[in-house]
């Protein structure tokens, strides 16, 4: 069991939304040093927290961090983008490449990186930053990259677990954040968000449903594709 109080984390994406609400959480319940990491460090406000530069897909970029950072006991990976890439036909390539690369080989970088910190350590957490987008492939290559996410998430927890490392996955539907301003839909507050994940997290939870919608989903994933995706019934 994961305990956040007198821990070392690392949050990725931790100057804004979910990951600055993380940081703010982490302090909250006594963690003894946050490195919050973004792609400009000075964008990273809490007074408390240790900024760093990182850019998840540079594999030089993650190791100088992870050479940085040799008392981390939890990891959360958290940094990602949609550059609205809705359709797997029509969207750029490009587009497509770049999602996969920061939310999905991201991760994956960084998590290679800090395992063997956080086993050198004595064991600890990791937690992934998914979404209910991750069941429901309404959003092209965004959602493509998340369920691989969460696939990836599942298998490291098999991993990591004889190693020492517990793992968690975060599944959520909007935040109330920079990267959802433009949708008019129910949007849960990030400190709320962030209170359930680390509850998640000292609970030894392998998910965290974080609102109405994702339990709804993740729920209807046994039943028959025309339930989640209307227009199949049409």
């Amino acid at each position: 069991m994961t305990t956040i109080k007198d821990s070392v984390v690392l949050v990725t994406g931790g100057s804004r939304g979910l990951g600055k609400a993380l940081v703010e959480e982490l302090y909250e319940r006594g963690a003894a040093k946050v490195y919050a990491t973004a792609r400009d460090p000075r964008a990273v406000t809490h007074p408390d927290a240790v900024p760093l530069a990182l850019e998840v897909t540079d594999p030089a970029s993650v190791a100088a961090v992870a050479a940085r950072t040799p008392d981390v006991t939890v990891l959360i990976n958290n940094a990602g983008i949609s550059l609205g890439a809705h359709s797997l036909l029509d969207a750029p390539l490009d587009d497509v490449r770049r999602e996969f690369e920061t939310n999905f080989y991201g991760p994956l970088l960084v998590t290679r990186a800090l395992v063997p910190v956080i086993e050198r350590n004595g064991g600890g957490h990791l937690l992934n930053v998914h979404s209910v987008l991750s069941w429901l492939g309404i959003a092209g290559s965004y959602s493509a990259t998340k369920a691989a996410l969460w696939s990836q998430t599942n298998s490291l927890r098999l991993e990591l677990r004889p190693r020492g490392i517990e793992v968690t996955g975060l599944h959520v539907g909007y935040i109330d954040t920079d990267m959802t301003s433009g949708i008019d839909a129910p949007k849960s507050d990030a400190r709320d968000v962030a209170a359930l994940a680390l509850d998640g997290v000292e609970a030894g939870a392998h998910e965290v449903l974080a609102d109405d919608l994702t339990r709804s989903v993740k729920a209807g994933l046994s039943g028959d594709l025309a339930a989640l995706y209307p227009k199949l019934a049409l």
